[in-house]
C-alpha cells in the first residue's frame, strides 16, 4: 500500500517502485533518509553506455524520425509464476551462513580488516540479509539453476548492499566509496 496523507491506496500484487537519481543538476531535491532508502531491494548504477549503445540510441531516437514503439515482452501471470519458481530456488546452508557473515561483516568491518576500521558509521540492515538471499535466489533462477552459488551472492551483493552502507566522515574524506567498501567486504569474507 501506499499512503500519500492520510489516505491510503493498496497496490497490485506483485507491484514494482523505480526511483531514479541524477547526481547532477540537484536544485530542489533531496536524498531520502537511511531508512527509506534501506526499503529498496537494489540500488543499481546505470553508467554511460558503450558506443554501439549510443549508436543505437542515436539511430533510433535522432535521426529516423520515428518514435520507437514498446511491446510488452511478457506478462502478468507469467511473473507471477516465475517469482514462484524463485522462490523455490535451493540455498544450502553454508550460502545462508555466508549471506549472514557478509552482512554482519558491515557492521562490525575491523573483525575482517583492520583498515576498515572506521570507515563504515552504519553497515547492513536485517532487510540486507532478506533482500540478499532474494536476490541471489533471482540470480540463480535467471542463470537457469535450481540452486545458489556463492557466484550467484557475489553477483547481486553490490546491488544489495551499496546504498545500506552508511560511511564515516573520514571515509568520505578519504574518498572511499559505498562501492569500494562492499568489495572489500566481498574479498574478505571467507567463500564457502
Amino acid at each position: 500500500q501506499a499512503t500519500l496523507g492520510e489516505t491510503t491506496f493498496p497496490l497490485p500484487d506483485p507491484f514494482l517502485v523505480l526511483a531514479t537519481q541524477n547526481p547532477l543538476d540537484q536544485d530542489g531535491t533531496y536524498p531520502l533518509p537511511e531508512a527509506q532508502v534501506d526499503r529498496f531491494m537494489l540500488k543499481v548504477v546505470v553508467d554511460y553506455g558503450t558506443h554501439d549503445e549510443e549508436m543505437g540510441i542515436l539511430e533510433k531516437m535522432g535521426t529516423s524520425g520515428a518514435k520507437p514503439t514498446v511491446s510488452p515482452v511478457t506478462d502478468l501471470d507469467t511473473i507471477v509464476r516465475m517469482r514462484s519458481l524463485s522462490d523455490r530456488v535451493y540455498v544450502d546452508p553454508q550460502i545462508k551462513d555466508y549471506i549472514v557473515r557478509l552482512v554482519l561483516a558491515t557492521r562490525d568491518p575491523k573483525k575482517i580488516d583492520p583498515k576498515l576500521d572506521g570507515l563504515i558509521r552504519y553497515g547492513a540492515s536485517p532487510r540486507a540479509t532478506i533482500n540478499l538471499i532474494l536476490a541471489a535466489k533471482s540470480h540463480a533462477f535467471l542463470q537457469g539453476r535450481a540452486h545458489v552459488t556463492p557466484f550467484d551472492v557475489r553477483s547481486i551483493a553490490p546491488d544489495v548492499l551499496r546504498h545500506r552502507l552508511i560511511r564515516t566522515y573520514e571515509a568520505e574524506a578519504e574518498e572511499v566509496t559505498s562501492e569500494q567498501l562492499v568489495s572489500w567486504v566481498l574479498d574478505k569474507v571467507l567463500v564457502p
